[in-house]
């Protein structure tokens, strides 16, 4: 009897499946279920399935961060790579190199599943796009420094709105590192505060060509982007991440450059229409004074001013006499008002009382009003009308 170990089955089956040619290289369609994804690894796990049947799949992280959209379950996908076993658990399971979506494109699917979590997120909102400068002084370009899309940008520029200055941060547009540079050019631009504006954008290409402006990186650059920012990427038909995320779309580089530049001839039109409106203003303003004037020039009062004069001082007079006897009046008038009151109070005055013969008695300078306020050999004071008199009681009589 021979009698082997159950890893030494596993090996064996595993060597005969990764030596079996049809399953090195194998092409699988089925649909995802059970699928997990490690993020910290990075590795994916899920299974494949159809009607009738289903196979387990593992993509490690080094072949998972090369495609372009999201895996979900219940989505249909096209799965390459080998059939091998798993020793530990004698599980065979398919190693996956490459998925595709399966009835449709995988960059058209990756560009559809941002799309949608971005308008989900309400960052593509109208109501938060920031409003474009009305005459920016700089003019922020983040592209490629060759080919013709930063020169149709400087060329419209420098003829609709010359008073802007171009700040161009050149930028690889295409390929794996475009998007991390494309992030920073947008930052520098950014960090710069005297930058008015930014136009995002580079010429036509395929979707491939155009992929930097539709990876979710690029599109949180965009979006934090303080500055307000014109997305021009490709041609008017191609519209890419960017252009949804962007305070503003521009079909082309060459439209970008119009909708961020005012037309400097329009401008000098409007300054003449003005300069024309406010000279009119000011002829109709003259005008106006100046007949004002002749109206006034011909007035009574100043052809015969002397004449006026005089009327005046005739008024004058006239009040002042008024004046002085409405003065002459009241004052004889307050006189005798005077007069009678001083004739009431010199009646009441004590002063008068002792002109007539009476006296007042004081005793320590306190008026003696009773008999009982006396007693005898008190010192008292007889107030005459003109002295006084010191004298001693003898004898104190009461009446009654």
């Amino acid at each position: 009897m021979n009698v082997i170990t159950v890893s030494q089955v596993n090996t064996y089956i595993k060597a005969l499946l990764d030596e079996s040619t049809p399953l090195r290289n194998i092409y699988i369609s089925g649909e995802i279920s059970n699928f997990t994804y490690y993020y910290r690894s990075g590795h994916m796990y899920f299974t494949l399935k159809d009607e009738k049947s289903q196979l387990k799949a593992v993509m490690f992280a080094s072949y998972a961060d090369k495609i372009k959209f999201n895996p979900e379950n219940g989505m249909k996908v096209i799965c390459s790579g080998r059939v091998s076993v798993y020793e530990k658990n004698g599980e065979y399971q398919l190693y996956v190199d490459d998925m595709q979506p399966d009835g449709i494109g995988a960059l058209n699917l990756a560009y559809e599943q941002l799309k949608e979590k971005l308008f989900r997120e309400g960052v593509c909102d109208d109501e938060i796009k920031k409003p474009l400068p009305p005459y920016p002084k700089k003019i922020g370009v983040a592209t490629s420094n060759i080919g013709a899309a930063v020169e149709d940008i400087k060329n419209i520029t420098s003829r609709r709105y010359p008073l802007a200055e171009i700040v161009i941060v050149p930028t690889i547009v295409q390929g794996e590192y475009a998007p991390a540079d494309i992030v920073k050019s947008i930052q520098l631009l950014d960090s710069m505060a005297d930058i008015d504006v930014i136009i995002l954008g580079r010429g036509g290409g395929s979707i491939e060509d155009l992929w930097a402006f539709n990876t979710e990186t690029v599109a949180r650059a965009v979006i934090a982007c303080e500055t307000p920012i014109v997305s021009a990427v490709g041609h008017e038909t191609d519209f890419t991440i960017c252009d949804f995320v962007a305070d503003l779309r521009a079909p082309t580089p060459s439209a970008a450059a119009e909708l961020v530049c005012p037309d400097i001839n329009m401008l000098f039109s409007y300054i003449a229409a003005l300069k024309n409106t406010l000279e009119s203003q000011i002829n109709y303003i003259v005008d106006n004074h100046i007949q004002y004037v002749s109206e006034l020039s011909d007035s009574p009062v100043l052809v015969d001013y002397e004449s006026l004069i005089h009327s005046f001082e005739d008024n004058v007079e006239v009040l002042e006499t008024r004046l002085n006897d409405s003065l002459s009046y009241n004052l004889e008038s307050k006189e005798m008002m005077l007069s009678a009151l001083a004739g009431k109070l010199n009646a009441l005055s004590p002063l008068a009382v002792l002109a007539r013969g009476y006296s007042v008695i004081q005793k320590e300078n306190e008026v003696v009003k009773s008999a009982s306020q006396i007693k005898i050999k008190d010192k008292i004071t007889f107030v005459l009308q003109d002295g006084k008199a010191m004298c001693t009681v003898n004898e104190v009589s009461k009446n009654g």
